[in-house]
């Protein structure tokens, strides 16, 4: 059978031991396959492989159907918010430890990737935050996060008191040493640690999640994710921002971080008969215990 996909670009998390025969394994699996490949612009230069074009992102975008991660979920986003706006559909192979959005084991990858070429696969698509923040009016940052924007003190500083407000509304002033707005991919990551739900990516919603709240009423709370959110400092010393890796430090009194729904969404591939379930029972290990 055929290819369905003609150009695919390989990105590897490069400094993980062991990824550059990894990706070249998989380069010649796939040109013996007929799939023209390319290697993100990154990785060719921290790897060290020469065979093939070094794309950008933007020329990933313009060029190839289809992206090849190895790595773990936090190569995964990167790559995510890079090429969602080019609706570049994702395939990831874990080469990282948890493993919740790079789900084919190293193992796997060539039964898998054999597969996904030829169309034989399940699509799934998530939902993206986008948001600024703001400061006397203007934007000073713009950023796009797959798992959450965190709004958090600074390492030496006590807690931030922050204003939310929803569509307008105000919700709550909040005295923490953080508060979290979780997308449902970012569901299982930071958010799950400070105490909040694990949300299916099928759902339309955000998280709101405290951390460490002074108040102990202040509690998770899940929203409509057709909202805008904002998030005021109030008080507190060093403050920063964080969407996904992607961090702005020192924020000041007034600031507002303003996050809404991105407009683009991600593509990921999953091999047939991928479970959202299974991933659940594997990675948080709720099957211990069953025979």
């Amino acid at each position: 059978m055929p290819s369905r996909f003609r150009h695919a670009a390989l990105v590897g998390k490069y400094q993980a031991r062991g990824v550059r025969p990894l990706l070249e394994d998989i380069a010649h699996y796939l040109v013996r396959a007929g799939v023209e490949v390319a290697l993100e612009l990154d990785t060719a230069r921290n790897t060290g492989i020469t065979d093939y074009p070094a794309l950008s992102p933007a020329e990933i975008g313009a060029h190839c159907d289809l992206a090849i991660v190895v790595g773990g979920d936090g190569t995964m986003l990167a790559v995510a918010r890079e090429l969602a706006r080019y609706n570049i559909p994702l395939v990831g192979i874990n080469h990282g430890r948890l493993g919740f959005i790079t789900d084919i084991p190293m193992k796997e990858w060539k039964d898998t990737l054999s597969a996904v070429i030829k169309g034989d696969y399940e699509e799934e698509h998530r939902s993206m935050l986008e948001g600024s923040v703001v400061r006397d009016g203007d934007a000073i940052y713009e950023g796009f996060a797959v798992n959450e924007v965190i709004v958090s003190r600074g390492a030496t500083a006590s807690m931030i008191e922050v204003k939310v407000e929803v569509q307008g509304q105000f919700v709550a002033n909040l005295r923490a040493d953080g508060l979290i707005v979780s997308s449902p991919t970012g569901s299982t990551a930071y958010a799950l640690s400070a105490g909040g739900p694990i949300l299916h990516p099928g759902i339309a919603g955000w998280v709101l999640v405290p951390i460490a709240s002074h108040t102990l009423s202040n509690r998770p709370i899940v929203l409509p994710d057709s909202g805008e959110i904002s998030i005021e400092i109030v008080a507190g010393r060093d403050a920063s921002m964080n969407f996904d890796m992607q961090s702005l430090a020192s924020l000041l009194h007034g600031d507002r971080i303003v996050v809404r729904r991105s407009t683009h969404r991600v593509r990921f591939l999953h091999p047939r008969g991928w479970s959202y379930y299974a991933t659940l029972r594997r990675k948080l290990r709720w099957n211990e215990g069953v025979s």
